[in-house]
């Protein structure tokens, strides 16, 4: 990520549980910290800086697939999965979003009201509940916008595994690849 965008990243080793496996198995992730990244983000998703104004981002509801993604990744960050029962459990103080998550999943949610974060089980057949209606919202980034690309040179790399197409940016430094911020290379 860093020779790629310029970007500083880190590498953290986390655990993820496995549904298949029954058990934690070990992984990575790679934390970047970019704001104009993150501000991309809210824009795409229709997002707020604050984490307790950001609304429930409705783009994940483009078709079913999309969602359940959505709902795997927020589990791994805000939830677990119970070991009793076939379920997600998502925790937030956020309770806008998890109020208006519950209406599109079809379950009852009742926020807690002692300043503790409110939780939401999300049952693993809620699809049978009929709830989920698919959205289409235009996606009309201000920086979507294309441009001619004159030359294509393979460049390669002596310690890395990949290889890396050289690119001149004329006039701006930097421009996003679907939605990654990519950079003119040394």
């Amino acid at each position: 990520m860093s020779n790629a965008t310029g970007l500083d990243a880190r590498l953290e080793p986390v655990t993820r549980p496995s549904g298949y496996l029954q058990r934690d198995v070990p992984g990575f992730r790679v934390r970047v910290v970019s704001s104009y990244l993150a501000d991309l983000t809210r824009q795409y998703v229709g997002g707020d800086a604050h984490h307790m104004r950001q609304g429930f981002p409705r783009v994940v509801l483009r078709e079913r697939e999309t969602f359940e993604g959505f709902l795997d990744g927020y589990t791994d960050g805000d939830g677990y999965r119970p070991k009793t029962w076939p379920a997600r459990l998502l925790v937030s103080a956020n309770v806008s979003f998890l109020t208006e998550l519950a209406q599109i999943i079809g379950a009852r949610f009742t926020p807690r009201t002692n300043g503790l974060a409110s939780r939401l089980v999300v049952a693993d057949r809620w699809p049978l509940r009929g709830t989920f209606k698919p959205e289409q919202h235009p996606l009309h980034l201000r920086e979507a916008t294309w441009t001619q690309v004159h030359e294509v040179r393979r460049r390669t790399s002596k310690d890395k595994p990949f290889t890396l197409y050289a690119f001149r940016l004329d006039p701006y430094p930097s421009f996003l690849v679907n939605g990654h911020l990519a950079r003119q290379p040394w």
